[in-house]
């Protein structure tokens, strides 16, 4: 088996407040492969994008990472200031959710993309500025010598997430951490942006983890996957396996609300109830109180992430119960 590119181990975000100290990410674990599509998966508030965040360290004052983060042999969480900097932006780039609010709207794009290429690349002046086009060109950006000139403003929604993406590309990452870069999208836009990061992927050889609650775009562009509940994973393994035999409640419901061909006067399965906040995540499993499947086991004790192969995992009690349900996709 290939060795990971990244290897996030037990890691963990605590955000200390007044009411206390609240844990996003709870013992977090998985690796990304060279050249593959790691999809994080989850509703809002489950801890994919604080997770993502974590990774570089890209935190508020107060926030507090516990774990390892192995990046070529190096721990990023123990690394300092000075030498996350040069990873971060240069090595691992980040799209993030919104462009507008990512991108600086006083600024023009050719700015943008350039501070990126002094900080992290040895190109001068003039190859700074060839690099920006080519890099617009790259993404799909037509005209690319006249809008590098241009604002924020002056782009459409998909314009702006592209321009994000050469943003994140200028010093050639090997990893890509992509926060939702679709959502806000259309459905056409979406399909554009997904199939630009696929042929990146295959004519860069980058990696990406790609954080969604769209399980529609995982099963179009990711490799493998994880799931998150209450800032943990309860599940892992290749899209096809989880699709096809999912082992936790979660996934399940999930998956179950995913409207499909042929059965347009079916219910869709719904998961009752909301997610804890993080100031009440429940005892044991924090899924009981929204799963058919649960127990007295479920409400006392956390289950623990078991390993079932090399490419699966789950943490559930009833993971049986659950896979012998049947894949609601089926």
């Amino acid at each position: 088996m290939t060795a990971p590119l990244l290897s996030v181990q037990k890691l963990s975000t605590r955000f200390h407040t007044p009411r206390g100290v609240l844990t996003a990410v709870n013992e977090v674990s998985f690796d990304v492969r060279p050249g593959e599509i790691f999809g994080l998966v989850g509703e809002s508030g489950s801890g994919k994008s604080v997770t993502l965040r974590s990774l570089t360290r890209l935190l508020p004052y107060g926030a507090t990472i516990d774990g390892v983060v192995l990046w070529q042999g190096q721990d990023l969480v123990g690394m300092s200031d000075t030498a996350i900097r040069k990873v971060r932006g240069g090595q691992i780039s980040m799209i993030f959710q919104e462009p507008m609010t990512a991108l600086n709207p006083v600024l023009p794009i050719r700015v943008q993309i350039t501070e990126n290429l002094k900080a992290h690349t040895d190109l001068d002046s003039s190859g700074r500025a060839a690099r920006a086009r080519e890099l617009l060109d790259i993404v799909g950006i037509p005209d690319a010598a006249r809008r590098l000139d241009e604002y924020p403003h002056q782009f459409s929604g998909g314009m702006r997430q592209r321009a994000m993406i050469a943003i994140a590309l200028a010093s050639n990452p090997k990893l890509l951490l992509a926060d939702e870069p679709t959502t806000a999208l259309d459905v056409t836009i979406q399909d554009q942006i997904l199939n630009l990061l696929l042929d990146l992927r295959d004519d860069l050889g980058m990696s990406v983890v790609f954080v969604t609650h769209d399980l529609g775009v995982v099963a179009a562009t990711c490799d493998r996957m994880a799931v998150m509940y209450a800032g943990r994973i309860v599940e892992t393994g290749t899209v096809t396996d989880v699709f096809r035999g999912p082992m936790h409640a979660y996934t399940r419901g999930l998956l179950g609300s995913i409207p499909r061909s042929g059965t347009e006067r079916s219910m869709l399965l719904s998961i009752e109830g909301t997610p804890p906040g993080l100031a009440s995540i429940p005892n044991g499993c924090a899924f009981h109180p929204r799963c058919v499947f649960a127990s007295d086991i479920c409400r006392e004790k956390r289950p623990d992430l078991r390993p079932l192969g090399p490419d699966r995992a789950v943490a559930c009690h009833h993971s049986d119960a659950v896979l012998a349900a049947g894949s609601v996709l089926a």
